[in-house]
């Protein structure tokens, strides 16, 4: 008898059905034990980042395969809204996506469109040979596909922000995340995502999204700015990422057990008896 798989909820599921905003973490190593560590943390869900990190399809399927064990949501980034790597990332088992620098209606629906087989789209179908489908073991997958997968689309631009309510009203969006790093640096004010306009900006859009009864997220690293973002009733939030927390926890010990313990003059001393660092 041949083995049936139902997949997951999908993001869009998951934000509709839920009665607070998920909370989620990036995943930027390209490590599959690093993205099985994050997914076991007891977060609400993933971005495993295609765009800015050094992932391939193997690497990405290996993340999604080592967090499939665990009651977290991945969702994956891809670098480009293009529609071939949109059906690759879906083939190879991506539920969810978030397409960057979506700047238009035009482009949301673009995004949807690679999603979704035809007539709804124009994804090419290759199911019997792809994890998507489990190699055909869900049930029906091709016709149920428009139910299996969500995109999310990144406003992160000051265009993008201006057509938001156009962004919103696109059929198919699940939900719209908000990048206040790329959206200040269009702006003028590349680094500063707590300036007053980006903030106005990002306030603006979660403003729109909620008028559209669309989920809305945002990054946000600085707790303070993130508890103000949930408080104006943001639906998702990414607080962290796992490269990032490693290079400060590492910069914590090497402050606590080096430069705290005189680390300076312990370096002086070992380089004035022939360059040997001392042992403590």
């Amino acid at each position: 008898m041949p083995f049936s798989v139902e997949l997951p909820p999908t993001f869009g599921d998951r934000l509709t059905g839920s009665d607070r905003a998920l909370a989620g973490m990036w995943v930027s190593s390209g490590s599959p034990i690093m993205a099985e560590i994050c997914a076991g943390s007891g977060l609400d869900w993933l971005l495993i980042d295609g765009e800015h990190s050094p992932l391939g399809l193997e690497s990405i399927q290996l993340q999604l395969q080592a967090a499939a064990a665990y009651p977290v949501t991945p969702v994956v980034r891809v670098p480009v809204n293009d529609t071939v790597l949109i059906k690759q990332y879906l083939d190879l088992g991506a539920q969810n996506l978030l397409v960057p620098m979506v700047n238009s209606a035009d482009e949301a629906a673009a995004a949807v469109a690679a999603s979704l087989y035809p007539p709804r789209g124009v994804r090419g179908v290759g199911s019997a040979l792809a994890r998507g489908a489990r190699w055909n073991r869900v049930e029906n997958y091709l016709q149920r596909a428009h139910e299996l997968v969500s995109i999310t689309v990144q406003i992160e631009t000051a265009e993008s922000v201006a057509n938001a309510e156009a962004i919103a009203a696109t059929d198919g969006v699940a939900a719209m995340f908000i990048g206040p790093s790329d959206l200040s640096a269009s702006m003028g004010l590349l680094g500063q995502q707590e300036h007053p306009d980006v903030v106005a900006s990002v306030e603006r859009t979660i403003a729109v999204a909620k008028a559209a009864g669309l989920p809305v997220g945002v990054n946000a690293f600085n707790p303070v700015v993130a508890e103000r973002y949930l408080d104006l009733g943001v639906d998702f939030i990414l607080v962290g990422a796992d490269v990032a927390s490693v290079a400060r926890a590492g910069e914590g010990f090497a402050k606590r057990f080096i430069d705290d313990r005189g680390g300076d003059q312990i370096a002086g001393a070992a380089e004035a008896t022939g360059g040997e660092r001392a042992s403590y």
